[in-house]
């Protein structure tokens, strides 16, 4: 397929005109009449209907041009980093779940990062995207957080699909809430204090083989009547501060995000499930020295919050 008939086929589906194209393109018009052809004659489809309206997109045009808007995006970013020299630029990506102390292992490993020119992405979600986004290449690093009684289902899976595991941190959680709630005095809280008051939890748990039902019935019990689903931990700080009849299950959270959001953390009586955070990456994948500069970062973290 030649590169140049696909920029035609998608500035005359912009301007829908032949004729306009041609001007646009400085290129006589039955050279790209005759581009286009021979690109549908390729693909096997019909990319434009002819009439005296002008160039108009068929079903599978419609489709194609979508493609190839996204191809030519491609190829001039990458022809723009290579002109302004940024291909060169050292990057980091990792995908995470939303945890106060690996949020504090990005902010310690950010200031240990140089004067060099570097990209860092880092992308807060839940192990499903997690594994899809490494899958896809689209993240070199990746940690995932369950239930230990998933592990089974877990590593079987990352096995499957060539990702290699390491173990970051155990934890049970802790409840966080404002310091003006009911409970904040409570010496000992137990499930059924829980009750009456409105969860904050993420809408997005996930576990390998398991149904979605499933997996909701185990981490989000009936016991609680009211609970406001969220994706980002910005609103779930925004809410645990503002209204004082909210709880939150979490890892444990670091004395300045308490103290930032006037919260205080409390242990469950009864609470014993233990939770895993996992990274993973591609097996074969060698480490950058931003990589191990991170999970340095991140070891200390753990062992700074996590006792």
């Amino acid at each position: 397929m030649n590169i140049l008939h696909m920029k035609y086929a998608v500035e005359v589906a912009r301007l829908g005109s032949l004729n306009k194209a041609a001007e646009t393109l400085m290129i006589a018009q039955p050279n790209i009449s005759r581009s286009i052809k021979e690109l549908e004659a390729d693909l096997g489809i019909t990319i434009f209907s002819r009439s005296a309206k002008g160039m108009v997109l068929t079903p599978d045009g419609e489709e194609f041009i979508d493609y190839a808007r996204d191809i030519l995006h491609r190829i001039d970013k990458m022809e723009q980093s290579y002109r302004d020299g940024s291909h060169k630029k050292r990057k980091f990506s990792i995908s995470v779940p939303r945890a106060c102390y690996i949020s504090a292992a990005l902010a310690e490993f950010s200031k240990s990062i140089g004067d060099s020119d570097v990209e860092i992405y880092y992308k807060e979600t839940n192990s499903k995207k997690t594994i899809n986004k490494l899958l896809a290449n689209e993240y070199k690093l990746g940690i995932i957080r369950y239930a230990e009684n998933y592990d089974k289902y877990y590593k079987s899976m990352l096995e499957e699909k060539g990702l290699v595991y390491e173990m970051v941190a155990e934890f049970s959680y802790v409840l966080i809430m404002s310091r003006n709630h009911p409970l904040a005095d409570k010496e000992t809280i137990t499930y059924a204090d829980l009750s009456p008051y409105i969860e904050i939890a993420h809408a997005d748990p996930y576990v390998p083989s398991l149904s979605m039902s499933k997996v909701f019935r185990e981490e989000l019990p009936d016991n609680i009547g009211q609970r406001i689903f969220v994706f980002e931990r910005g609103s779930q700080f925004d809410l645990l501060s503002e209204n004082p009849k909210t709880f939150m299950w979490v890892s444990p959270a670091s004395e300045q995000i308490l103290q930032r959001y006037n919260l205080v953390q409390r242990v469950c009586e009864g609470n014993k499930k233990i939770y895993k955070d996992i990274l993973i990456y591609h097996k074969g994948y060698k480490l950058t020295k931003l990589d191990r500069d991170f999970v340095t970062a991140l070891c200390e973290a753990r062992r700074k919050y996590i006792k």
